[in-house]
C-alpha cells in the first residue's frame, strides 16, 4: 500500500496557470510561486466583486479521536467528486503548521486519493506565509522591547506586557523565556515566552481582514501592553502597523492549488482550532465562493470548537452564510468514544458503537441549532461491519439527516459520489438553504453570556465558572470594549466538554474559565478553558525523525 507522500509524488499535476484558466482567472491576477502553486492578487478581487455567490459547504466532524476521521480528506475528496457528477467546485482550506508536521503525524493537505498538491512544499514552506506572519509578530515584540531600551517614552509597564514572540514549531522549552539578559546594551530585562505562530494574534488578523488596509488598521489595534497608570498602549502607539503590514503584503493573498484529480484549492492562513479560531482566510471563501458554484470549506477539529467558530465569528464577520454542513464521523472514532481501546477498534463491537455514537448526534444536533441542514459523512474503513453501519443508519434516521458512505481516501472523486450527490440533493432545491442560518448568539450580550451560551448550547455545560483571574481579565476587558465582541474558546479538542478524557456525550460538568485575553486587532475575547497550551511540544518520537531527503532532492517519510 502505498503512502500518502508515495502517491503525491507519482501524480501528474497540471500546471497551475491552467487550473486557474479554468476558473477564467486572467495572468495578470495570477502571481506565480512554481509551476504548480501562485498567489492570487487583489485585482481579480475588484473584478468579480458584483458577481454572483456560489453556495457555501462546511465540513466539519465529531471529536477527534487516535482513529483519525479524515475532515480534510473528505473535503478534498467532496470536491473532487463534485467534478465527477460535473458541479463547478472549489475548495477553501487552511495552511498546515510545521509544528504538527513535525511533532505528531498529520499535515493539512488530505490523504491517500483525495489530497492537495504539491504535498510537499504545502506541508513545508509552501509559498512563506507562516514565515511572514512570525516576522511581522516578531517585528512587533523587538519593536515594543527596543522601545523599552530607548527610555520607554510611553510609561510601559514590563510586567504588563501582553504580546509574545512566536515561532512555526512545537519547541516546549521556549513557552516561559528571560529575554534583555546580559547587561545594559542587552534590552530590559523581563519574562517572555513564545507562542506557535498559528496561535497567534497576526495569524487570526490575516484570516479575518478584508484587505491590505483593513489588515493595517486590525494590525494597529493589537492591544499590546498596559502603562503603569493602568491605560492601554496599542501596536499603533509604537508606529509598528506599517512595517508589519509590509511584511505580510504578500501573505494576504490567497494560494492556488489543485487536488489529486485537478479540483481548484485555495490555501490561505491557518489557526489552530483548539487556541484559536480554526478557518482559512476571509479572502480565500470569498474568492471561492466568486470562482465556483460550490465552495467547500473545512473548519479544524470537531464542531464544538471549528465550526463553531467558523460559524460565530467568521460568518459573522464575512456576512456568509453555509447552506450545508457535512459532519465527517467514523465507526472505528465512534468506538472509540463508547470506550474501545485503540488497539481493538477493527473488531466489531456494536454495544460500544451505540454508546460512542452519542457524540456523533451531539454534533449533528448542534449544527441544527443554527438553522443549516446536516449531512453525515461516514469515512469508510475495510473493517465496518454490515452490523456496525446499521447502527449508523438507525442513529442518522433517528435524527432526520441524510448520510453518505465516504471512501475518497482509497478511491479519490470517485469514492465520494455518493456524498456529492447527497449534498446537492439537500442544496439544489428551489428553497435556499442557508437563509435560516443565525449564530447562535447575539453581539448585545455580556462576553459571560456569550461564553455560557456556547457551553449550555454547544458544550452540554451545566454552567461556567470564571476563576478570580477570570473575572479581573473581564474587568479589563469589558472597559475596552470588549462586550460587543464575538467570543473564542481556547479548550481541549478530545471532548465537548474542556476535561480531555469525558468522551462521548458529557453532561453534569461545569466549564471553567481560567483566563481572557482581548484579541482587539483580530476583534473578538479569547476565553481559555482549562490548561490550553499555546506553544505544543513534541512527542516522545517525533515525525520528524523518519523524515530525509535524497541526494535527488526527493523528501521521504512525510506522512
Amino acid at each position: 500500500m502505498l503512502t500518502d507522500i508515495e502517491i503525491a509524488q507519482q501524480a501528474k499535476l497540471t500546471p497551475i496557470a491552467k487550473i486557474a484558466e479554468k476558473l477564467g482567472i486572467e495572468e495578470e491576477e495570477l502571481e506565480l510561486y512554481g509551476r504548480f502553486k501562485a498567489k492570487i492578487n487583489s485585482s481579480l478581487f475588484e473584478r468579480l466583486k458584483d458577481k454572483e455567490n456560489g453556495k457555501l459547504i462546511l465540513v466539519t466532524a465529531i471529536n477527534p479521536t487516535p482513529a483519525g476521521e479524515g475532515k480534510t480528506t473528505t473535503t478534498a475528496g467532496l470536491g473532487q467528486a463534485m467534478a465527477k457528477i460535473g458541479k463547478n467546485a472549489i475548495i477553501a482550506l487552511r495552511e498546515p503548521s510545521l509544528g504538527p508536521v513535525f511533532g505528531v503525524k498529520g499535515g493539512a493537505a488530505g490523504g491517500g486519493y483525495s489530497q492537495v498538491l504539491p504535498m510537499e512544499d504545502i506541508n513545508l514552506h509552501f509559498t512563506g506565509d507562516m514565515h511572514a506572519i512570525t516576522s511581522a509578530n516578531n517585528l512587533l515584540c523587538a519593536m515594543l522591547d527596543n522601545h523599552l531600551q530607548q527610555g520607554n517614552l510611553l510609561g510601559i509597564d514590563q510586567r504588563r506586557i501582553l504580546i509574545k514572540r512566536c515561532l512555526d514549531m512545537n519547541d516546549r522549552a521556549l513557552r516561559n523565556v528571560v529575554v534583555g539578559l546580559g547587561g545594559k546594551i542587552n534590552g530590559v530585562p523581563r519574562e517572555d515566552g513564545f507562542i506557535i505562530t498559528v496561535a497567534s494574534e497576526v495569524m487570526a488578523i490575516l484570516c479575518l481582514s478584508s484587505g491590505i488596509e483593513d489588515l493595517k488598521k486590525r494590525l494597529g489595534d493589537i492591544l499590546i501592553a498596559y502603562k503603569y497608570d493602568g491605560t492601554p498602549v496599542f501596536a499603533r502607539d509604537i508606529n509598528a502597523d506599517g512595517a508589519m503590514a509590509a511584511l505580510l503584503k504578500d501573505a494576504i493573498k490567497p494560494n492556488l492549488v489543485q487536488t489529486l484529480e485537478g479540483t481548484p484549492a485555495l490555501m490561505h492562513g491557518g489557526p489552530f482550532a483548539n487556541i484559536a479560531h480554526g478557518c482559512n482566510s476571509i479572502m480565500a471563501t470569498k474568492l471561492g465562493l466568486k470562482l465556483a458554484d460550490y465552495c467547500i470549506t473545512e473548519a479544524g477539529f470537531g464542531s464544538d470548537l471549528g465550526a463553531e467558530k467558523f460559524l460565530d465569528i467568521k460568518c459573522r464577520f464575512a456576512g456568509l452564510k453555509p447552506s450545508c454542513v457535512v459532519v465527517v464521523a467514523t465507526v472505528r472514532a465512534l468506538k472509540y468514544n463508547g470506550g474501545v481501546l485503540k488497539a481493538d477498534l477493527p473488531n466489531e463491537n456494536v454495544e460500544a458503537l451505540k454508546k460512542g455514537v452519542v457524540n456523533m448526534k451531539a454534533h449533528v444536533e448542534n449544527m441544527h441549532k443554527y438553522g443549516i441542514p446536516v449531512v453525515v459523512a461516514i469515512n469508510r474503513f475495510h473493517t465496518d461491519t454490515d452490523a456496525e453501519l446499521q447502527v449508523i443508519d438507525s442513529c442518522c434516521k433517528e435524527l432526520g439527516v441524510p448520510y453518505a458512505l465516504s471512501e475518497v481516501f482509497g478511491k479519490g472523486g470517485e469514492g465520494g459520489m455518493e456524498l456529492a450527490k447527497t449534498v446537492c440533493s439537500v442544496i439544489d432545491g428551489e428553497e435556499d438553504t442557508s437563509k435560516n442560518f443565525a449564530p447562535i448568539y447575539p453581539l448585545d450580550i455580556t462576553i459571560e453570556e456569550k461564553i455560557k451560551t456556547i457551553a449550555t448550547k454547544i458544550y452540554g455545560a451545566d454552567d461556567v465558572m470564571f476563576t478570580a483571574q477570570a473575572q479581573k481579565a473581564l474587568k479589563e476587558i469589558k472597559a475596552l470594549g470588549g462586550d460587543a465582541m464575538p467570543v473564542c474558546i481556547a479548550k481541549t479538542q478530545y471532548s465537548l466538554s474542556d476535561n480531555a478524557a469525558l468522551l462521548g456525550r458529557p453532561s453534569g460538568f461545569t466549564v471553567t474559565i481560567r483566563d481572557l485575553r482581548l484579541s482587539n486587532g483580530a476583534g473578538f475575547v479569547v476565553a481559555y478553558a482549562g490548561d490550553i497550551m499555546t506553544m505544543p511540544g513534541l512527542p516522545k518520537v517525533p515525525a520528524a525523525e523518519k523524515i530525509d531527503v535524497d541526494t535527488n532532492s526527493m523528501i521521504h517519510g512525510l506522512f
